[in-house]
């Protein structure tokens, strides 16, 4: 059932969507500096993917 009072409401917070978008660019930088400091493609996605999940918990305790 929609909310009649409010029915715009936004799939993610304004905090939620920084942190993620943080999280996501924190990622791609460690994945491609990975790739073109010699390392494979698939270490490149696995070192952004424990990038990713290092920068959201980190951006989420600093962020207020």
């Amino acid at each position: 059932m929609v909310n009649s009072q409010n029915p715009q409401q936004p799939l993610l917070g304004l905090r939620t969507a920084i942190i993620l978008l943080l999280g996501v660019l924190t990622a791609l930088g460690a994945g491609i500096l990975t790739v073109l400091a010699g390392g494979a493609v698939a270490s490149g996605i696995l070192t952004g993917g424990a990038a990713f999940a290092a920068a959201v918990l980190f951006f989420h305790t600093i962020i207020a």
